[in-house]
């Protein structure tokens, strides 16, 4: 044993030291190949999907786990080189429910959007540019900031804070992050080539259904209707309405809504001043805004959406605008490309073009109706009354060639009916006369709404007879004063007179409206609150005119309400109930 010598230690020493080298090479390799497998992993992650905003959603997400931040975010650019998107990752609903609001662009965030270029630092108070975060908003330190370009269009930021363990990023992360970077332009691109085809297939589909239903006799509530669902559609937007001018046009009004708080926004009114839709309205060109608190638009929308981004096309080109196209998003969500506003635009244009069309023909065939309607009645006045007035004459020429009184009684009878008949045909040539597109508001149209209307309270239909020109010649307010009559009449009939029959004869004749209601009910009581009546008295009493109310010989009750028409009302149309017979009645 003595001979042998002891082995030196050194060499062994040094072998695991050079082992121990190799061990964290190997290590730092496998690590760089996992990670690289994860950042093509990613890649074909975020290139998976062409919808934009998940696309965006996914990058960030993607970027957060490769180089292992707590917090990450994407800023999207817009054109005054502000933010006008900021997707958040890492935060809870509570954390962003406590940020007063997210960042402008301004500080750090705005000197990477002026200075497009990777940055990197240890914590973010250390440069110049940061002056803090808004109320609400997490502390955060280690910061990475990498731009997405999209072919050469800086389209926002990547923001990643807060390493895992507390340490800072290196630049490895950064190259990673660069060319997740580069890879999301690529995938951002095209998100936004498929958007475009998409929507432009839409527009033209929405074109093509919105023309056809105009063209195919659909009411202008309909066309408005579907215009604003298929603008949704196209813009990918929460809420739209569609404002036309009000009566005074000094306000615009929601007549159609659609999407979300769509029932809230009906009968909404926005003045044309300093609102969106106003200068939209009067500038006749589109507007957008991205936050919707500057919009102008109606409250009714911000209590039940939190909206965003807006924009407002009118409805027609300028010096002709129609009305206004307004489509608004919730907040948070991306703002309206200048791309969507002048597709809306030209959308919007197309179908107001559409409308004219559909107007200009319906102009054309209710000019024909009224031609119509007008010979009709040239005709019945001109040739069917003349011969009817003539064999009355005739009848009543030969009642005293008649000897026999059974045959004189049945020629008086036959003159009373044609005598009646005139009357109903003065009445339907009246009626033809008066413009077919007013007659809603007509007080020949409202006399037989009311008297339809009285059939559910009476439980049967009341007879009724209207000669003269009520429409030309009758004031609205006697018009008024005459339904109000009319109403009570009708309502004291239900309710009192338990009748089987009633008749309303309304007439103007001589410069007087009167109006006669009749029933074969039980009468007038002898004892009874007649405050009802009184009203009515008043009512004539007031125009000039008499009341009249009582119990025929044959039963029933009869109602008559007479008043003087002004001289500078009548038309021509005195001695317009002549009778068949002549003077001599």
């Amino acid at each position: 044993m003595a001979g042998i010598e002891p082995r030196p230690i050194f060499p062994h020493m040094r072998l695991d030291e050079l082992l121990s080298e190799l061990q964290v090479r190997l290590d730092t390799v496998l690590a760089t190949r996992d990670r690289v497998h994860a950042l093509l992993e990613a890649v074909v992650v975020i290139g998976g999907d062409l919808d934009l905003e998940t696309v965006l959603r996914r990058i960030v997400e993607t970027a957060t786990s490769l180089v292992d931040a707590r917090y990450g975010a994407l800023g999207v650019i817009g054109d005054q080189s502000t933010l006008v998107q900021f997707i958040p990752v890492g935060l809870s609903e509570e954390e962003i429910a406590r940020v007063e609001h997210w960042p402008r662009g301004l500080g750090l965030l705005g000197f990477l959007i002026k200075e497009p270029r990777p940055l990197r630092l240890g914590r973010i108070g250390d440069h110049p540019e940061s002056y803090g975060f808004p109320p609400g908003h997490p502390p955060m330190g280690a910061f990475l900031g990498v731009p997405i370009r999209v072919r050469d269009e800086i389209f926002g930021n990547l923001y990643l804070t807060e390493k895992s363990g507390g340490g800072e990023f290196g630049e490895e992360d950064e190259a990673i992050v660069t060319a997740l970077a580069i890879a999301a332009g690529v995938a951002i691109e095209n998100a936004r080539l498929y958007e475009e085809t998409r929507r432009r297939e839409t527009w033209l589909q929405a074109s093509f259904e919105v023309t056809t239903s105009l063209l195919s006799g659909g009411s202008s509530q309909e066309v408005l209707t579907l215009m604003a669902r298929r603008a949704r559609e196209m813009t990918g937007g929460d809420v739209v309405t569609v404002l036309l001018p009000g009566g005074d046009r000094s306000v615009l009004r929601a007549v159609v809504a659609d999407g979300l708080a769509a029932a809230h926004m009906a009968q909404v009114e926005v003045s044309l001043e300093g609102s969106l839709g106003g200068r939209a309205f009067t500038l006749g060109r589109p507007v957008m805004v991205a936050d919707f608190a500057e919009a102008g638009m109606p409250a009714a929308v911000a209590g039940h959406m939190p909206a965003g981004p807006v924009v407002a096309v009118p409805i027609g080109a300028a010096g002709a605008v129609r009305g206004v196209l307004s489509v608004c998003k919730r907040t948070g969500r991306m703002p309206f490309s200048e791309a969507e506003s002048r597709m809306l635009h030209a959308f919007a244009g197309q179908a107001a073009v559409a409308l004219e069309l559909a107007e200009s023909r319906r102009d054309a065939e209710r000019l024909r109706l009224l031609e119509d309607r007008d010979r009709i009645a040239k005709d019945l006045h001109d040739v069917v009354i003349q011969r009817l007035f003539a064999v009355a004459m005739a009848l009543m020429s030969a009642v005293p060639l008649v000897e026999r009184p059974e045959a004189a009684c049945r020629l008086r009878h036959a003159t009373d009916e044609l005598d009646e008949t005139i009357r109903q045909i003065r009445s339907t040539v009246f009626a033809l006369r008066s413009p077919a597109e007013d007659a809603p508001s007509t007080l020949r149209a409202r006399i037989v709404e009311l008297v339809d209307g009285a059939k559910a309270q009476l439980g049967f239909l009341p007879g009724l007879l209207m000669e003269g020109q009520l429409d030309d010649e009758v004031p609205p307010e006697i018009a008024g004063q005459a339904l109000a009559v009319l109403r009570e009449a009708l309502s004291n009939t239900a309710r009192h007179a338990k009748a089987c029959r009633a008749d309303v004869h309304v007439e103007v004749a001589d410069a007087r409206l009167t109006l006669v209601v009749r029933d074969d009910g039980v009468g007038i009581p002898e004892i009874g609150g007649r405050s009802g009546l009184r009203n009515l008295e008043d009512r004539a009493v007031r125009l000039g005119g008499r009341f009249e109310v009582g119990s025929p010989e044959e039963g029933g009750t009869r109602l008559a309400w007479s008043v003087p028409l002004p001289e500078a009302r009548l038309s021509g149309g005195r001695g317009a109930r002549r009778s068949a017979r002549g003077p001599s009645r």
